[in-house]
């Protein structure tokens, strides 16, 4: 197949493109940078913000939007290829979804009304709605040539240039006795980037349509960290601490990546029949946990941020002060 990929050379999209490349379709990337990655690939440099003039003239069976955010870059890129783009392939996110009453919502559940096509600043607060807004204009222009939106949770593994959870390999990595936030309980889902490179390029090839959400069956925060340390055998320790604590004491979660702040989050729970239904695999955790942290190791400047993490003596406060409580 010849396949476009709007993105592409960065996490989710590189690990598409190289699902794809490795299944022996053309892959075409479009994306403003130049890199020396992906050789096999036929490299676009543009900015989809601006001039597409590079797309003219050319056909794809199937196109892969990665990176859209706001509608205007879906109406642009459609009126830029057009029906020359074949199958199309959005991705969209979980955040579509409004917070369900439990764990096991589906794909039909109530999503958040749309942001008007018009808007363009994405904030924490207009993700959700401008990702829906994005949907709908897929599904206005691309429904008669065939669309498939898929909405992934947390999505994990090597190169997560998010730093979020590569912050709590590499802390398990650090050893010592680690945070680990309560409640244990609270859902938690998350997608290897790889097993949903490879499942996006196997429905391109089978012109699979539909909505799936692309998850891993839910677990909990405490096994997911639990599951990490496992993997990781070296000797770091969980603590257990309250999260209403930690709130007071003005920790969040962008001092602990990926922590809910103590409340529980349905939409970390989604089920996930359709998708497996529709060809979803998942190789096992361990492996998704060691091979970030050998990413994490060899890659310090794109696995850590300055925004995500708490640093090791504000831990060690934290852990002062929660002992002194349990006393």
């Amino acid at each position: 197949m010849r396949i476009l990929i709007i993105g592409g050379t960065r996490f989710v999209g590189h690990a598409m493109a190289e699902a794809a490349l490795g299944a022996g379709h053309d892959v075409t990337l479009l994306h403003r940078n130049a890199t020396d990655e992906l050789p096999a690939a036929t490299h676009l440099l543009a900015d989809r913000n601006g001039d597409l003039s590079a797309l003219e003239g050319l056909t794809f069976d199937a196109t892969i939007d990665v990176c859209a955010y706001v509608p205007g870059q879906v109406r642009s890129m459609h009126d830029a290829l057009g029906s020359r783009g074949g199958h199309h392939l959005f991705v969209s996110t979980v955040s579509v979804y409004q917070e369900p009453d439990a764990a096991g919502a589906d794909e039909d559940s109530p999503l958040f009304p749309p942001a008007p096509e018009d808007a363009t600043e994405v904030t924490n607060e207009t993700y959700g709605p401008l990702k829906v807004a994005c949907e709908n204009v897929a599904t206005e222009l691309y429904a008669d040539g065939g669309l498939t939106v898929i909405r992934p949770t947390y999505v994990v593994g090597p190169r997560d240039m998010t730093a979020r959870y590569p912050w709590w390999v590499l802390r398990a990595a650090r050893g010592g006795a680690m945070i680990a936030p309560g409640p244990a309980e609270a859902p938690m889902q998350y997608i290897d980037a790889r097993d949903m490179g490879a499942w996006t390029v196997r429905l391109a090839e089978g012109r699979v349509a539909g909505t799936f959400t692309a998850a891993h069956p839910h677990t909990t925060f405490g096994a997911l960290l639990d599951e990490t340390l496992g993997a990781v055998a070296g000797d770091a320790r969980l603590v257990p601490v309250d999260g209403d604590w930690l709130v007071e004491q003005g920790v969040d979660g962008l001092q602990l990546p990926l922590w809910t702040e103590g409340a529980p989050e349905w939409s970390l729970a989604m089920g996930t029949e359709r998708a497996r239904s529709a060809g979803l695999t998942y190789r096992p955790f361990a492996e998704t946990v060691r091979d970030t942290l050998t990413w994490a190791l060899a890659n310090p400047d794109q696995s850590t941020s300055d925004t995500w993490g708490l640093p090791p003596e504000r831990e060690q406060e934290l852990l002062v002060a929660w002992n002194s409580t349990q006393s």
